[in-house]
């Protein structure tokens, strides 16, 4: 399914994922993260280079680099704006079919069927953050009629999916399907409160970031924009406490029917519901900051980390709040680099049926690829990259 406000799409096409062509400068307040002209440097080296050369030094596996530099390749397009715009001047998140340069790789089929899920996402049918389950295949032939190659491999794709899962949940598309797909299915099958969430310094954490990086007072949250930082840093503390009560409280219903019951309920609930989307937000932005100082004082970090910011619109933290996590949700989602960034602030392995990559070596994809082995694995299925569901019901003898 289509996100309404995600980016243009060309299934086959890879892109370079040096995403940038104007690039500005970056004032950094902190030594951590060192200066915005560091960063800049950088840029000599290619992102191939970078990730090339990085693998052989952090893993002395080259091939795990092939893997991730495709899915940071497999963005559908470039965001080619300036940084720094505000969000009305970004590039337009949806572009009319007739006006995107993607019509030359797409068939007749393919641009109805995207028009069709544009005017759907705007009617009051499709508002439900998750919707009832649906046996798979029978959504497989409703949404995938035609005898277009694309149509076929779909099918195939859903059918290979169907040997796993019975049924399958839509998940509302608003630039926060990513996040709305991984966390229902994270407290769908929770059974403990995760140790990160439980440690103490968990609420004090925007205060704590806010005293040591003074470009966070920026930070943007769903709906609120130009808030004074003391009003959000107290926001996102009481984001973080929702996010660990509806964690805990899921987890510890045993019965697996009052368990879904609980998680539906909290889904429907708009305002809790994007509030837990902004304490994820949160969440990845203290992990790349993580990362990124690791990756100074000479720690080993993963492979996706050099890529995170190895992009003109992301070479540090600061970059990557303004340019991409201040507008998930609002001008776009999340794109495949980030992922593993939200893997790692979960501390849970995402495995993603990626319909369109049927019958290759990534149409079954894990976000982190090397993935911590005690950590939980939550599923999503998505057709495109952009927009994710989720598959349910474990069939009876895969569970066996």
């Amino acid at each position: 399914m289509t996100e309404p406000t995600g980016l243009s799409a060309a299934a086959e096409q890879s892109v370079p994922t040096q995403l940038m062509k104007h690039k500005k400068e970056v004032g950094v307040a902190s030594e951590e993260l060192g200066s915005a002209n560091a960063a800049t440097d950088q840029k000599e080296q290619t992102t191939s280079e970078i990730s090339k050369d990085y693998v052989y030094r952090s893993s002395g596996r080259p091939e795990k680099t092939e893997i991730i530099k495709s899915l940071v390749t497999d963005q559908d397009e470039a965001r080619n704006c300036e940084l720094y715009l505000p969000a009305s001047s970004y590039c337009s998140a949806v572009e009319s079919p007739e006006e995107s340069e993607e019509d030359m790789y797409r068939d007749a089929e393919e641009i109805e069927r995207e028009k069709i899920l544009l005017r759907e996402a705007n009617s009051s049918e499709y508002k439900l953050s998750v919707s009832p389950e649906m046996d798979i295949m029978e959504y497989c032939r409703k949404e995938w009629r035609g005898n277009t190659p694309v149509a076929k491999r779909m099918r195939k794709g859903y059918e290979a999916v169907a040997q796993k899962f019975a049924s399958i949940r839509r998940i509302r598309g608003d630039n926060y399907c990513a996040f709305r797909a991984t966390l229902f299915q994270a407290l769908s099958q929770a059974t403990q409160l995760p140790g990160w969430l439980q440690s103490e310094d968990l609420t004090m954490l925007p205060e704590n970031l806010l005293n040591k990086y003074d470009w966070i007072k920026q930070w943007q949250l769903k709906q609120k924009l130009g808030k004074k930082m003391g009003e959000i840093s107290d926001e996102i503390k009481e984001y973080l406490i929702l996010l660990r009560k509806k964690w805990r409280n899921i987890s510890e219903i045993k019965d697996p029917i009052e368990k879904q019951e609980a998680c539906d309920k909290l889904f429907k609930n708009e305002e809790e519901e994007y509030s837990l989307y902004e304490a994820l937000k949160f969440l990845m932005l203290n992990t790349a900051i993580e990362l990124y100082n690791d990756d100074k004082n000479g720690r080993r970090v993963p492979v996706f980390s050099w890529l995170l910011f190895a992009r003109d619109t992301s070479s540090n933290p600061c970059q990557l709040m303004h340019n991409h996590l201040n507008h998930i949700g609002h001008t776009g989602g999340l794109e495949q680099v980030e992922m593993f960034l939200l893997a790692y602030a979960l501390q849970y392995t995402i495995q993603v049926y990626r319909l369109y990559k049927y019958s290759t070596d990534e149409f079954i994809t894990l976000y982190p690829n090397d993935p911590e082995e005690d950590w939980p694995v939550v599923t999503l299925i998505t057709e495109d990259d952009r927009h994710y569901n989720i598959p349910v019901r474990m069939c009876q003898e895969t569970m066996l």
